[in-house]
């Protein structure tokens, strides 16, 4: 057997090895497996694992910013016409939330933590002075006297004649730090006489800057990826008892945080949130792309705040048939000590039409005001995120008070915020490479495939080859012919005048 042969033989072995090597390896997924459950034990709230430093202490900044609805005819308001608003804002805080007092319980299977969050102020990326820019809107603690006592007439006049003692009206003036952080309410501090568990200060976001909303436990995932940063439970309870059903009291998915590796178009995302009393979920929109790092963009749909009609599953979030609004907004006074809050999308994005044009100044869009989530699938990993609420408060007619004979009942916007994050370039570079090493690995068994095939290719010119040489040999057997040399009796002066001649056989008897 000739070199040749045996390259030809070689070609052919290498090749049928890894085609069925490959074809086998791919048709039983083995390497995507391999590295799947890499990933999941990998991707887990364990001490050394590749996210739990990142978890305890994000690397990518977070920015709050608070856009608010200045009232603009006050007079006119209060008198029954239809509020006109401007919004004013950003006024843009940066965030800082590492977790604090990260404690393993129920033997590693679960960890605890607080969420403390400190803001400060961002000049650069804000409208204006917070300390200075007045804001005209309703007099929430107002409100909310007016909402305790509606139901007794002696409280009520009772608690009129306190609100006309102090100058308290259902609008008023403060600047953006009062409404944020809170100021001292003199109406407030004349209820907490008769009233001492009632708090002087009232703002939005009064005693939480530098603090927390209460201890969580977390899965870790080590034994389900799926339960990977599921919380399990807050306040030490496993489910809420705010609201009317078993459902709807459910402490459901993340904290937003994190989220399982290895996520799947098809399901749907829950989130818990502390501000809202409640788990909301959210679907596959589509396929986004930040830094060059692939990612599924999920959204809450409009069933997550329809009414209990257009979404029976709701009705639960109804506390009393009172309390049941419309699609697009959630009364949450049950934990908000009672005041009528009421929370939404900013400009009631997603909400019955009749909000919006209950207010002038207002148009919700999509772009500016839809919350979303960009993870990316194979880690879970957030890449970027857009946290979008807003804050209501629902107001009207209460018997007692004269000066709300005029009004009509409406939901009041008084503040939304936009809550953003984008991965930043350190982390995400190292994303970049832990889905390269993925996609290889993943891969290689079409890597190998594709080897075959080139060997294959090989196998086959080199067969061509083989093929062409053995016929041009045969061709030049068969026509080959050989030079006759000097006859004896033949002249010499004729060999050199004709040169070598090719002798032929004569085809007759000769003479």
């Amino acid at each position: 057997m000739t070199r040749k042969s045996c390259a030809i033989y070689a070609a052919g072995i290498v090749c049928a090895h890894l085609l069925i090597i490959g074809i086998g390896l791919v048709v039983a997924q083995v390497f995507p497996t391999l590295i799947h459950n890499r990933l999941k034990r990998e991707i887990t709230l364990t001490e050394g694992s590749r996210t739990f430093e990142t978890w305890k202490s994000p690397p990518p900044p977070v920015f709050m910013q608070y856009f608010f609805f200045n009232l603009t005819n006050a007079d006119e308001f209060l008198a029954g016409a239809k509020p006109v608003v401007q919004q004013i804002g950003p006024y843009t805080y940066r965030e800082y939330r590492p977790k604090a007092n990260v404690t393993f319980v129920e033997n590693g299977t679960m960890v605890s933590a607080f969420n403390p969050k400190t803001f400060v102020f961002l000049p650069k990326e804000s409208v204006g002075d917070p300390a200075k820019d007045i804001i005209t809107t309703i007099n929430i603690p107002n409100v909310a006297v007016m909402e305790k006592v509606r139901d007794s007439f002696f409280k009520s006049i009772a608690a009129s004649v306190m609100m006309k003692g102090v100058n308290s009206g259902i609008i008023t003036n403060r600047t953006v730090n009062e409404l944020l952080w809170g100021y001292l309410d003199p109406l407030l501090v004349n209820v907490k006489k008769s009233k001492p568990e009632v708090e002087e200060y009232f703002g939005l976001m009064y005693k939480k800057n530098g603090t927390n909303d209460g201890e969580f436990v977390y899965h870790t995932g080590e034994h389900n990826h799926l339960d990977y940063g599921r919380v399990h439970s807050w306040r030490g309870e496993s489910k809420l008892s705010f609201w009317t059903s078993e459902q709807s009291n459910s402490i459901n998915g993340s904290d937003g945080s994190a989220f399982h590796p290895l996520l799947s178009k098809e399901e749907r995302l829950y989130v818990f949130t502390s501000d809202l009393c409640r788990s909301i979920f959210m679907e596959f929109e589509k396929d986004v792309e930040v830094k060059g790092v692939p990612a599924y963009r999920f959204t809450p749909p409009r069933d997550v705040l329809a009414s209990k009609e257009d979404n029976p599953a709701n009705e639960g979030f109804c506390v009393t048939p009172k309390e049941c609004l419309g699609t697009g907004v959630l009364k949450v006074s049950v934990c908000r000590k009672g005041a009528p809050v009421v929370a939404s999308f900013p400009h009631f994005y997603l909400g019955d039409p009749k909000y919006a044009d209950a207010i002038i100044g207002l148009s919700p869009k999509r772009e500016h005001h839809q919350t979303f989530l960009d993870l990316n699938p194979t880690t879970g990993v957030p890449i970027r995120a857009n946290k979008r609420a807003q804050i209501n408060i629902l107001i009207g007619r209460v018997s007692g008070f004269p000066q709300t004979k005029f009004l009509n009942e409406t939901v009041f916007p008084i503040m939304f915020i936009n809550e953003t994050v984008v991965i930043d370039d350190a982390s995400a570079a190292k994303l970049h490479k832990l889905l390269l090493i993925v996609m290889l690995v993943s891969n290689f068994p079409l890597i190998i495939v594709g080897m075959g095939a080139i060997m294959l290719l090989v196998f086959i010119l080199l067969m061509i080859r083989a093929r062409k040489q053995k016929t041009t040999t045969t061709t030049k057997e068969d026509t080959a012919y050989s030079p006759v040399s000097h006859k004896d009796g033949e002249p010499l002066d004729n060999q050199s005048k004709n040169g070598t001649y090719i002798g032929l056989t004569p085809s007759g008897p000769q003479s």
